[in-house]
């Protein structure tokens, strides 16, 4: 621990929190031995019991290992032991750990056989009493703290002092109180008081199911002893034994929860809950995404993030299931078998089944646990194949431009082939673990087996006793045997949901101000202001310096410049996309960030350079601008952007469908489906970013009409990359690696004979140029 690279940050977070899981060891490895000589003076003095050679020897067993194994703690800090691991505590310690909190559960089991049992009759009593719940707890802690802490962050857990590498991958359940909170408002309905009700009286059911676990068996031992003992008499036949045993046997079911009366109606009651959960997570998610910034989504691929969707939401009903109906009760069933086996029997039949329940839940933890690596690496594979594969899907235009249909497949084919690779590793683990399942149940079922024959040999039990034995312990170690297989679905829902947690996690990087007042649409058209805007998308790159221009109400502005310069980067900072760095925009002499962002961006339209619809009708499209826009309004929106007629020429009409992103389209009717969209939105402000970059010359002159008589009365702002387009604005900015270099109409910039007006005369060549070719 004391080799955690310094200069790491993350190392440092780990180190604190070893250090403090590492002082709390040593203290409790301190005080258990206090614990046992209290207890011995107690046993003396208060008891006034004789002292014995076995009880000097308890004491002394009981206190110096504890100081042996603190040295032997203290060591492992500083020295790499033999038989230390790179990782975590020594076999030495956890073995003696573990028996130690054996011991006390061991004690546990034969609590009625305490001094103070019957009662408290004076101050020895209280404080044997007090005594004996400190060394159950101090132990217990210690089981917990070797098996949970990280143990020794060495060097070779980093590659050497001052290497880059990753620690070890954590636990999944690591942060499991934290997952658990921030899932809690999905899975409790509480907006739903009947749902409510039925989330409790599913945990009344599942309470029944507990008893009818302990009666059974009980009622069956009950059977035999009377059949042994009536013989051939019929009087005496036990039929009502007979039908109570099976009216528990019809609620319970199998044994393992799948078929009995309670839980069939468990089940379906708990239908609607699931739904509920289902419902909150996926519209939650989903809204997260919505709101997430454009910058977020321009770095994300949407298969992946679907198939996290999906797998996460999925995994959450899983957990749900898993911890509520199977986890609890299962281990309740563990607690209620041992304290009856060691109580109604003696306490070796009570420690052979604590033995098997310890094997058998320690082995899967610990094989499981090894394993989540293999199905991390599957996972990563499986979002790899499926990204890899949309993102085929999604550019199947440009694969077909470029003939690379083979060179596709055969990437996909890759992509599977690296899956099942993992795939093959995570399945081979989890037939080791069922191996050694298979074995530890066996041999706790022939422990309990054998002592038992030998108990009814001698006379002690009846053969109904055995019987018991038999059906407890096979009925206890179904569904054991199951929650093996629902341990590792709830570590493997652990696992999908970590991406999801992180989605989740994403920060809002453009969201309302705590104080943000909602935007009123206005008749007049609003002045748009630019004061001193400075932004960049990575550090040390900065896109706008120190941009300031004014947009007169009801004029249009148009900014031109070379490709990167920043103009785009204008507009999007008007809508909101992303928020300026130093400086700030203002409409009508406030700050845009003063106003909720759904209020504000509903009056501003945006027609971008590269359209993109959804795969729906192009009536939808249009329609989009503006939900519950009658057909009529649809129509007139299309006229003004000169795509009516071209519409009308569809099989369908307005009912054409698009196709996917709209591909189904030529790039002009993309762009006036989307100029159609935002004249039908009707707002105050509009952009315009490359919007007639698709349109021939005739159409793109049609164009330019339309947006002049429609928007004559609105606040515009056009991002312009032909010049002939423009000359008609109000007023024209010239961009030029982030900067405003000129600032005029096209008169006043041509006579200016700068910047603009030589990129006039440069685009005045070409033209000319392709005019008589």
């Amino acid at each position: 621990m004391d080799y955690c690279p310094p200069n790491s940050t993350l190392a440092g977070v780990l180190h604190g929190e070893v250090h403090r899981c590492f002082l709390d060891t040593l203290f409790l490895h301190g005080f258990l031995p206090v614990i046992n000589i209290l207890s011995f003076i107690t046993g003396i003095f208060g008891f006034i019991s004789p002292v014995h050679g076995v009880d000097i020897l308890n004491i002394i067993t009981g206190t110096l290992p504890w100081f042996f194994t603190g040295i032997l703690l203290h060591m492992e800090r500083g020295r790499q032991l033999p038989v230390s691991p790179t990782n975590g505590h020594g076999p030495v310690l956890l073995i003696f750990w573990t028996l130690a909190f054996m011991q006390a559960n061991i004690r546990l089991c034969g609590l009625t056989r305490e001094p103070w049992w019957a009662g408290f009759y004076s101050w020895a009593d209280y404080l044997d009493c007090i005594l004996y719940i400190a060394t159950y707890l101090t132990t217990s802690i210690l089981f917990i703290l070797g098996i949970r802490a990280p143990g020794l962050l060495r060097f070779s857990e980093y590659g050497g002092l001052g290497s880059d590498v990753d620690p070890a991958p954590r636990s999944v359940w690591s942060g499991f109180f934290k997952k658990m909170v921030k899932l809690l408002p999905y899975m409790w309905p509480s907006r739903s008081p009947f749902l409510q009700l039925r989330v409790l009286f599913c945990i009344v059911l599942l309470a029944g199911v507990r008893v009818a676990n302990v009666l059974v068996p009980i009622f069956y031992k009950k059977i035999i002893d009377k059949i042994a003992e009536t013989g051939t008499n019929a009087k005496d036949w036990p039929w009502d034994m007979v039908s109570i045993w099976m009216v528990l046997k019809l609620l319970q079911g199998s044994g393992t929860g799948g078929q009995g009366l309670l839980n069939n109606w468990r089940s379906l009651l708990w239908i609607k809950v699931q739904q509920f959960t289902t419902l909150e997570i996926q519209v939650g998610l989903f809204k997260h995404l919505h709101n997430l910034s454009l910058r977020w989504h321009l770095g994300r691929k949407t298969g992946e993030v679907l198939r996290i969707m999906d797998r996460g939401t999925n995994s959450v009903n899983s957990l749900l299931q898993y911890l509520v109906f199977n986890i609890l009760p299962t281990l309740i069933d563990i607690i209620v078998a041992v304290v009856y086996f060691a109580v109604e029997f003696n306490i070796y039949f009570g420690l052979i089944v604590f033995a098997t329940m310890f094997l058998y839940l320690g082995s899967t933890v610990w094989i499981t646990e090894w394993r989540t690596k293999f199905r991390k690496r599957m996972n990563e594979s499986d979002n790899a194949q499926r990204a890899r594969g949309v993102d085929s899907l999604l550019n199947a235009e440009t694969v077909k431009y470029y003939s690379m249909e083979d060179w596709e497949v055969f990437k996909y084919r890759e992509a599977i082939c690296d899956y099942q690779e993992m795939e093959w590793q995570s399945m081979a683990s989890l037939q080791l673990l069922n191996l050694f399942q298979s074995i530890v149940i066996n041999g706790g079922l022939f422990g309990v087996s054998l002592y038992c024959t030998y108990r009814v040999s001698t006379g002690d039990y009846t053969v109904g006793d055995f019987v018991l034995l038999g059906t407890y312990f096979i009925q206890l170690m179904s569904p054991l045997n199951f929650l093996g297989s629902v341990y590792r679905a709830i570590q493997e829902s652990f696992i999908n949901m970590e991406n999801m947690f992180t989605l989740l996690e994403e920060n809002i990087e453009i969201q309302d101000s705590p104080h943000a007042a909602e935007y009123i649409q206005e008749s007049a058209p609003p002045q748009i202001e630019f004061r001193n805007v400075c932004f960049n998308y990575l550090e040390n790159k900065p896109v706008l310096h120190d941009v300031s221009f004014v947009i007169a109400p009801g004029t249009v502005t148009a900014v031109v410049g070379p490709t990167g310069g920043g103009k785009s980067t204008l507009a999007k900072l008007l809508f909101r996309l992303f928020d300026a760095e130093d400086g700030g925009i203002y409409i009508n002499d406030k700050n845009i960030k003063e106003f909720k962002l759904s209020s504000y961006r509903s009056d501003i339209g945006v027609v971008p350079q590269d359209t993109v619809l959804f795969n729906d009708t192009v009536g939808y499209n249009i329609g989009y601008g503006r939900q519950g826009s009658s057909q009529d309004e649809i129509e007139a929106a299309a006229n003004m952007a000169e795509i009516h007629e071209t519409i009308m020429q569809f099989p369908d009409g307005y009912d054409t469908l698009v196709g996917e992103r709209g591909l189904k389209l030529s790039g002009g009717e993309k762009q006036r489906v989307a100029i159609a969209r935002t004249l039908l939105k009707k707002p105050n402000v509009v952009i315009f970013d490359e919007a007639t970059s698709s349109l021939d010359t005739q159409t793109e002159q049609l164009i330019q009409n339309a947006i002049l008589t429609v928007f004559k009365k609105r606040t515009s702002f056009i991002i312009a990359h032909r010049l002939s387009t423009i000359m008609r604005c109000d007023q024209i900015l010239v961009l030029d690696q982030g900067r405003i270099i000129e600032k005029g109409n096209h008169n006043e910039l041509l006579a200016a004979d700068g910047r603009y007006a030589a990129l006039w005369n440069a685009q005045g060549q070409t033209n000319l140029s392709e005019t008589r070719d």
